[in-house]
């Protein structure tokens, strides 16, 4: 057991589902206080919040709209407001929305994915940081993607765009928030059985990405959680600022 993580405030932004519910309940184990937050999936999150208090943590779920900066500065206050700090953010929100080739995209597209996978990012550290400045420091973890590096498979040129916007934003606040005691770190998972691959993914396509994978499977939710975890952990990674840990079972190699 990490013992640092324990009581420590971590808000996990897409957490009612896949791998954003892995970390909310990983942490929990650890005896971390958990903001849930969900957008659609309210069952799903109370799920994720009844695991995490009977592992013996304290949760609380919380809805917003990613996609509104104001929904998400609430987020940030509520979280503040029920545990009384934050001590980590994880930024894990995030859809590809819809598979679309660019020459076949619109504005209205184009909109929706920065809001949610970039957008969110921005507005939830800039809500946060006041917050860690007080507390003289904390920890932010951006989810980002194997598809930052590689451009995205069919249709997810979009998706695969926000996601480097988050990289490249995650190193560069990396560098402004040292000076505060503010760590800023990514994760980038690969093809991961989920239910956002469930929404936009065929068999046919995961089976192709499979077969692109040098450990011949894709990965699960919970494969994901450790390098949060370690993140997370001043004790594991506290001279660890402005890096992507890459979580794709050797698809893409840094």
């Amino acid at each position: 057991m990490l013992s640092d993580l324990k009581r420590k405030v971590v808000l996990v932004t897409g957490a009612s589902t896949g791998i954003g519910a892995a970390i909310a309940r990983a942490f929990g184990r650890e005896g971390a206080r958990v903001a849930v937050h969900y957008h659609a999936s309210e069952d799903a999150a109370r799920t994720v919040v009844a695991d995490i208090r009977a592992a013996g943590s304290e949760a609380i779920a919380l809805r917003a709209d990613a996609r509104d900066a104001r929904q998400i500065e609430k987020l940030v206050a509520d979280t503040v407001a029920k545990f009384g700090v934050i001590d980590v953010l994880i930024n894990n929100a995030g859809d590809i929305v819809q598979r679309c080739h660019v020459a076949d995209s619109n504005d209205e597209l184009l909109s929706s994915v920065i809001d949610l996978n970039a957008r969110s990012v921005v507005t939830a550290c800039r809500a946060a940081i006041p917050h860690f400045r007080r507390q003289g420091g904390g920890n932010i973890i951006n989810t980002t993607s194997v598809a930052a590096r590689h451009g995205g498979g069919p249709g997810a040129v979009l998706y695969a765009a926000s996601k480097g916007f988050v990289s490249t934003l995650t190193r560069g606040l990396a560098k402004e928030l040292a000076r505060d005691h503010i760590r800023v770190n990514g994760v980038a998972p690969g093809v991961i059985v989920t239910p956002l691959q469930a929404r936009h993914t065929s068999a046919e396509q995961m089976e192709a990405f499979r077969k692109s994978i040098p450990l011949d499977r894709l990965g699960t939710p919970e494969e994901c959680v450790g390098a949060y975890l370690y993140l997370a952990s001043d004790a594991l990674s506290g001279y660890v600022t402005g890096q992507i840990l890459e979580v794709n079972g050797g698809q893409l190699m840094p």
